[in-house]
């Protein structure tokens, strides 16, 4: 089973995510250079905080906290220390380029907490081979906003219908961690339908997801969280994940075709808006 991943600095949300049957949440403090990357499209920049982060921990003291920080900066040894003091059990590294990056990022951690690189940076994807290898790393994730905008592509799951995401994740798979990429809508929505993304993910052995922001959508009415409809979403998601596990060879390959006709098609449209 995918181990699902929800983004939210909201403690009840938090709480009520993992028991509605969550595995992690996400807490999200990158905010250098995010709006000058993706300013112009619609996606997620958060406005996170420690405090958040601290109030969430203590909301889910047995689930997996991950907290993304920010890329690479004079600062970042400060934030490592921070965020170490709340007690997640994973930390993010986004934006970064080199493998000396990573590297000195895991050696400041120095396994007080399992390390995730966010490969979402042309150079970092190019350099995959090393960064496999780096000390300290729990799992990978494949970034798909930065990276397709990184390559000069148009939509969003462009990377997945290239075969780029294929030859990552083999790589990544081949140094015997597991990985994750991009965000999933509900069941039946999105550009790109979350039955699609799901088959993918099936299909490339992917081990993680996140639940895109509008799979958030209705679920928080004010300060009241609709349980009922958050644990709908999640059992809907994991009955579509049960039904995809099944497929023959055949059929995922017919669905891998539909995914890559799709996102041709969006990518068009895409290139002729802009």
């Amino acid at each position: 089973m995918l181990t699902l991943m929800l983004i939210t600095n909201d403690p009840v949300l938090a709480k009520r995510a993992v028991e509605a049957g969550l595995n992690r949440i996400f807490v999200d403090l990158e905010v250098l250079g995010k709006k000058e990357r993706q300013g112009h499209l619609d996606t997620w920049i958060s406005g996170h905080s420690m405090d958040d982060a601290r109030r969430v921990r203590e909301a889910i003291p047995d689930a997996e906290l991950l907290i993304r920080l920010n890329p690479p900066h004079n600062g970042l040894d400060r934030e490592i220390e921070e965020a170490l003091g709340i007690g997640p059990e994973l930390l993010m590294l986004p934006m970064f380029h080199t493998v000396d990056e990573l590297a000195r990022f895991c050696e400041t951690v120095n396994g007080r907490a399992g390390v995730v690189p966010l490969v979402e940076t042309p150079e970092a994807a190019d350099a995959l081979e090393q960064i496999v290898r780096v000390p300290g790393l729990k799992e990978v994730y494949i970034g798909l906003n930065d990276l397709h905008l990184g390559l000069k592509q148009t939509f969003i799951f462009e990377p997945l219908a290239d075969g780029m995401v294929d030859a990552l994740a083999k790589t990544i798979l081949n140094a015997g961690l597991p990985f994750g990429f991009g965000g999933i809508a509900r069941i039946g929505e999105g550009q790109l339908p979350g039955e699609m993304v799901l088959g993918e993910h099936l299909r490339l052995g992917s081990s993680s997801v996140i639940l895109s922001r509008t799979f958030q959508r209705g679920l928080v009415e004010g300060t009241q969280v609709e349980f009922s409809k958050l644990k709908y979403e999640i059992e809907k998601l994991r009955e579509s994940e049960e039904y995809l596990m099944d497929r023959s060879p055949e059929q995922v390959e017919l669905d891998r075709a539909k995914v890559v006709q799709i996102v041709s098609l969006l990518a068009r449209a895409a290139q002729k808006k802009h």
